[in-house]
């Protein structure tokens, strides 16, 4: 067999990176609880509008969705009460760090969405934030809210599939 290069060892090393590492995706924060207390129907990704001094803590990864919700105002669509950080060295041109964001669709997309949205217990829940190939994006949820038996149920039956692959790799 023959031996293979250090220069050869390396592109097989970057060659086996993650398919979202492909992509130039880097996630900045994820909205763990939303999977919990929501149940996820439909997704979609959409550009976010920030300031340079949002960016910079958003790269620091100084970002909370855990409050965020998306909101339709004028045939727009919001991202309210998420939480980027201020960005300490920007001083005097900083940014609030609870503002309302615009959040970038095709205008299709916000008519399907909004049309979902008016419907009875659909929320537009933020899964998660990433910047893939340099833009910012966030990964939008069209959401029912859980029950609680509901969630103890999904509870449930997640314990059962982790019990049943530990079986599965036990053998």
């Amino acid at each position: 067999m023959p031996r293979r290069s250090l220069a050869t060892a390396k592109k097989d090393k970057k060659a086996s990176k993650s398919a979202a590492d492909k992509d130039g995706e880097r996630i900045i924060a994820q909205n763990r609880k939303a999977r919990h207390d929501y149940a996820v129907l439909d997704t979609l990704e959409c550009g976010i509008v920030l300031r340079g001094s949002e960016v910079k803590s958003a790269r620091n990864g100084k970002v909370s969705l855990a409050e965020a919700y998306g909101r339709i105002k004028d045939d727009e669509v919001w991202l309210i009460g998420c939480d980027i950080a201020e960005y300490f060295e920007a001083s005097q041109f900083n940014h609030e760090p609870r503002r309302p964001r615009k959040l970038l669709l095709h205008r299709r997309e916000i008519e399907r969405f909004a049309g979902q949205a008016k419907q009875k217990g659909l929320t537009l829940v933020p899964l998660r934030m990433y910047f893939k190939r340099g833009r910012a994006k966030v990964l939008l949820g069209i959401c029912q809210g859980r029950q609680k038996h509901d969630k103890r149920e999904a509870m449930k039956r997640a314990e059962a599939h982790r019990e049943m692959a530990r079986q599965i790799h036990r053998r």
